[in-house]
Order: structure tokens, then C-alpha cells, then sequence
């Protein structure tokens, strides 16, 4: 694991924790390489059905460690090499079929934005604040990440974000939709949602992710692997579960991983 991330599986939660709590939970380039990494022992992994991003102490990620920029960005190659890195994290937790929570506290700007924009789901507390902000920095954001919060909070407020570099509370967050909700006390309110998404089908949960994410990149009629989907669903040990538990009127207890 990178220096600066830490890792730990509780059940059937996995969290990955941005561990620089002195930087503001900044974003270094082997953070952002490692990632893909995560998300590839958490796929694997049976046993695990969320994972859940946050950061150490104050802040959920200011953003990325820019001290690094004057080494790794100073030249126009250097720049696209480190933009390779940072939109292969991006990716790889937008793709994920298992789902995504990003616990949000403090700040969250720039790349940490961006990683919470790639999760499924954003909780945050009332000290939150949000930003992305390359206009401050003569940057582009990347086409994937753009598409990705034009999706969420649609092109007015994308536009408003990306182009003043300005940041937003919690509160017109969660009301441009940027997040889903707010606690007071978000540990609570992300631990309860966990254990619903963890009490669902997995099959449903993964197969609705997966073709949730291939109209998000822009398919508009169903293909072959989506029929496949909802064929293996139908014939599964979970749907069999789930008719008979809401004809019985009791609680499903669905055992495929």
C-alpha cells in the first residue's frame, strides 16, 4: 500500500482512508497509482460487498499534493503522464460493480472532488465543503471526470464549479445534488446505509451498477451483456429468495456473494 493510504476490511466493508492528515489528506501521485489496486482486491474479494473512501481526521482530501507538481508536471509530458495516473484511479472506481461510498468531512477539493464524484453514493457531514479547481491553475480537467459531474449535478452547476474554481457548503451541496445526503454525524449515517446496501442482492446490486455505468457511457439500448445480466439474475438463487421472502411477508435473507 502507497504511504498515505490505509486500508483495512471490517466484515463485509472494506474502507480506504486518505492517511495524511498534516497535508490535509493531500493526494500524492502513488496514492492516485495505487487505487486501481484497491479496487481490484476488492472485486476479487467475495467476502467484501462496499467500499467505503474517507479521509484521516478534518478532511475527507484537499485535493493533490500540488508541492509534487514542480517534478512531476513541469513539462507537458510530465503533465499527461501524471493526468494518465490520476484518470486510472478515476476510472477504476467509476467501474467498479460493487458499490461506492465516499464518507465526507471537512474538505473536499480538487482531486478529493474528483474521487467522490467517480463513488456511487456521497455522504458528508455539516463542516463539509466542496470545490474543483483547475481554473486556479491554468488546468483542463480531464473529459472522464467532466462527464462524470455533468452527469451528477448537470452542465449550470459543472460550469459554476469548474469554470470560478469556487467552493460550496454542504448544504447547496446536497442541494445541486453533488451529495446525497448529510449528517450530523456521518459516521452513523454511512454505517446505516452500508448495512442496507449490504443486506440487499448483490447480484441485483452489481448487475444494475454495471448497466448503470454503460448508459453513463452513453450506450441507449440494451446489448447482449445486459440481457446476459438480467437472465442471470432471473434464474439466480437471490431472485428465488426474494419472491418467496415477499410472498411470506418476511425479511430475504439472500446468501449469493
Amino acid at each position: 500500500m502507497a504511504p498515505g493510504l490505509e486500508f483495512a476490511r471490517e466484515g463485509a466493508v472494506a474502507t480506504l482512508t486518505f492517511a495524511r492528515p498534516e497535508k490535509k489528506n493531500a493526494i500524492t501521485h502513488d496514492m492516485w497509482a495505487a487505487i486501481p489496486d484497491v479496487v481490484s482486491e476488492v472485486e476479487r474479494d467475495a467476502a467484501l460487498k462496499v467500499l467505503v473512501l474517507t479521509g484521516a481526521g478534518d478532511d475527507f482530501s484537499a485535493g493533490a499534493d500540488i508541492s509534487e507538481f514542480g517534478s512531476l508536471r513541469s513539462t507537458a509530458d510530465g503533465a499527461a503522464a501524471y493526468d494518465k495516473v490520476v484518470e486510472g484511479a478515476v476510472t477504476a472506481l467509476a467501474g467498479m460493480t460493487k458499490p461506492t461510498v465516499a464518507k465526507i468531512r471537512g474538505n473536499c477539493i480538487g482531486g478529493g472532488c474528483q474521487v467522490s464524484v467517480a463513488c456511487d453514493f456521497r455522504f458528508s457531514d455539516t463542516t463539509a465543503r466542496f470545490g474543483i479547481t483547475p481554473a486556479k491553475l491554468g488546468i483542463v480537467y480531464d473529459f472522464r471526470s467532466t462527464h462524470q459531474l455533468v452527469s451528477l449535478i448537470g452542465p449550470a452547476h459543472a460550469r459554476y464549479f469548474l469554470l470560478s474554481g469556487q467552493l460550496i457548503d454542504a448544504a447547496r451541496a446536497r442541494e445541486i445534488g453533488l451529495v446525497n445526503d448529510t449528517f450530523a454525524d456521518v459516521d452513523a449515517g454511512v454505517s446505516d446505509f452500508v448495512a442496507t446496501l449490504c443486506s440487499r442482492s448483490q447480484a441485483s446490486i452489481r448487475g444494475m451498477n454495471r448497466i448503470i455505468g454503460k448508459i453513463l457511457d452513453g450506450q441507449s439500448e440494451s446489448d447482449s451483456e445486459v440481457e446476459e445480466i438480467r437472465s442471470a439474475a432471473v434464474h439466480g438463487e437471490d431472485y428465488a429468495e426474494g419472491v418467496a421472502a415477499f410472498l411470506a411477508r418476511r425479511p430475504p435473507k439472500f446468501t449469493a456473494s
